[in-house]
C-alpha cells in the first residue's frame, strides 16, 4: 500500500555541483538524518522526505540553488553517500539515482533485502510501479530520468523521482511514501501542491477503471477523464531570492536570534552563546529542518539563508559558516550517543524559541535587500564560494565572527 505525497515543478538549471560543496552536503545530510532518526525515528524521516516543501528546504540548507531542478539529483546523491555507509545504524538505505544509476535500483533493493530479511521482490515491484505510474500512467509531458528508492529495515519506503520537459525548460519531482492508502492505481495523491497548469492525462483517475485493468503491464491507452483540480508546487524561474519568496516574519525572527541573542532566559541555549551570529543563523535554520513542524516549510527559499546558494543567491555559500555549523551539529550528535544531551537540547531549543519570537515580530521589508547586500559584501571573509569560484575575493586575512551584540536589520 502507498500514498502519493507530493509533486513539485522546478526550472531546469545547468551546471554541476562543485566538489567543495558536494563533500559538505554529504556530511551535513548525514548529520541531519542522524538527528531526525535519533529524535523522531526512521519512519519520520521517510515521511518528511516525501513532503516536497521539506525536501526543498533541506536542499536549500545544504547550499543548493533554492528553486532549481538540481536540488533533486544532488540532494539524493548526497543522501545516498551519507546514509548507506551507516545504514545498519540508521535502519535506512538509498537505492537508485539518475540515469543509468536508476536501473540499478532492483539489484540494490534485493541486496539490501538479503541483509535485512525483507521481501525484496515486493520492494522491486513497488519501485517499478511508482516509476511506471509517474512516467506512463500519468501522461503530463515529463519523462522520468531520476528514480531513487529509500527503504527502512522495517520495509517502509519513500520514492523520489524526477521527470524532464525540455521544451518548457522545467523538471517535475514526484514524491511517494508507503502508508495505508488503498491502491497504487486509484487516486494515490494526498497532496499535490501549487496551481492548476492545465489538462493532463491521468490513468489513476477513478473513472479510468476500465483502462486500468491492465495496469500491472502499464498500458498506453488514453484515460477517460482528466483531473480538473490539481495543485502543484511550482517554483519561479527567477534566480534571486525575492522578499516575495520568503516569510519575512520567520526570517526576521531567525536573525533576531542570531544578531540580538534573544535566548538568555533559556538555560540550555547558553551553550550556543560562543557561536558567531552567522553560524547561529545557520544552526537555527538547520534545527528547524530537523525539528520543525510540517507547516514550517511552505517558503523553502528562506532556508537558503542558512549558508547561501551555489549560484550566489541570496549570497555565496559561506563555507566557514557551513563548516562551523556542521562541526557543532556533529559534536551534538556524537555526545548524545554517549548519553550527553546538552548540545542536542540546545539545538532543539532553537525551534520553540523561534516560534515564540515570531508571535510579536514585525519585520522591516525595506531592510531585506540591505541585509542581502551586507551578506554578499561580507561573504568573502567567510569563505564565500559559488560554482564560478570565489567572487570578490579579498587578500587580507579571514576574520572570525564578532562576538558582540549586533543590531538586526529586521528589528
Amino acid at each position: 500500500m502507498m500514498k502519493r505525497s507530493g509533486q513539485a515543478d522546478l526550472p531546469l538549471h545547468p551546471g554541476k555541483v562543485p566538489a567543495w560543496l558536494y563533500e559538505r552536503m554529504a556530511k551535513m545530510a548525514r548529520a541531519i538524518t542522524e538527528a531526525i532518526v535519533e529524535d523522531y525515528g526512521k519512519e519520520e524521516f521517510l515521511r518528511r522526505i516525501s513532503d516536497p516543501y521539506w525536501f526543498q528546504a533541506l536542499g536549500s540548507v545544504l547550499g543548493m540553488d533554492w528553486h532549481s531542478s538540481g536540488i533533486t539529483t544532488s540532494v539524493m546523491a548526497a543522501l545516498k553517500k551519507a546514509i548507506n555507509p551507516v545504514s545498519h545504524e540508521l535502519g535506512l538505505y538509498v537505492c537508485g539515482g539518475r540515469g543509468s544509476y536508476s536501473l540499478r535500483t532492483p539489484d540494490e533493493l534485493l541486496q539490501y533485502s538479503g541483509r535485512t530479511g525483507l521481501d525484496g521482490e515486493s520492494l522491486v515491484r513497488c519501485s517499478r510501479l511508482s516509476a511506471k505510474i509517474d512516467n506512463t500512467a500519468i501522461q503530463d509531458g515529463f519523462q522520468i530520468y531520476l528514480h531513487t528508492f529509500i527503504v527502512s529495515d522495517s520495509g517502509n519506503w519513500s520514492v523520489i523521482q524526477q521527470g524532464m520537459n525540455g521544451p518548457i525548460g522545467m523538471a517535475r519531482r514526484y514524491h511517494w511514501h508507503s502508508a495505508s492508502l488503498r491502491s497504487f492505481v486509484e487516486e494515490p495523491h494526498t497532496s499535490i501542491v501549487g496551481e492548476n497548469l492545465g489538462k493532463i492525462l491521468n490513468l489513476t483517475d477513478p473513472e479510468a477503471a476500465e483502462t486500468r485493468k491492465g495496469i500491472l503491464q502499464i498500458t498506453h491507452e488514453s484515460p477517460y477523464k482528466m483531473i480538473d483540480e490539481i495543485r502543484l508546487m511550482v517554483l519561479p524561474t527567477h534566480h534571486d531570492v525575492s522578499y516575495r519568496d520568503v516569510d519575512l516574519k520567520r526570517l526576521g525572527a531567525v536573525l533576531a536570534i542570531a544578531y540580538e541573542r534573544k535566548f538568555k532566559e533559556f538555560e540550555d541555549l547558553l551553550l550556543l552563546d560562543g557561536l558567531g551570529p552567522k553560524t547561529l543563523r545557520s544552526l537555527t535554520l538547520v534545527s528547524e529542518v530537523i525539528h520543525g513542524t510540517p507547516t514550517r516549510f511552505n517558503d523553502p527559499a528562506r532556508f537558503s539563508f542558512a549558508h547561501g546558494g551555489k549560484d550566489g543567491k541570496p549570497f555565496p555559500v559561506q563555507t566557514s559558516v557551513y563548516d562551523e555549523t556542521l562541526q557543532y551539529l556533529r559534536h551534538a550528535i556524537d555526545r548524545a550517543k554517549l548519553g550527553i544531551y546538552d548540545r542536542q537540547r540546545a539545538v532543539r531549543g532553537l525551534v520553540p524559541l523561534l516560534y515564540k519570537l515570531e508571535k510579536n515580530f514585525i519585520p522591516n521589508m525595506e531592510h531585506y535587500q540591505k541585509y542581502i547586500d551586507k551578506e554578499n559584501q561580507e561573504s568573502p571573509e567567510f569563505g564565500g564560494m559559488t560554482t564560478a569560484g570565489i567572487p570578490g575575493r579579498k587578500k587580507h586575512k579571514k576574520r572570525t565572527e564578532p562576538r558582540e551584540k549586533q543590531l538586526s536589520l529586521f528589528s
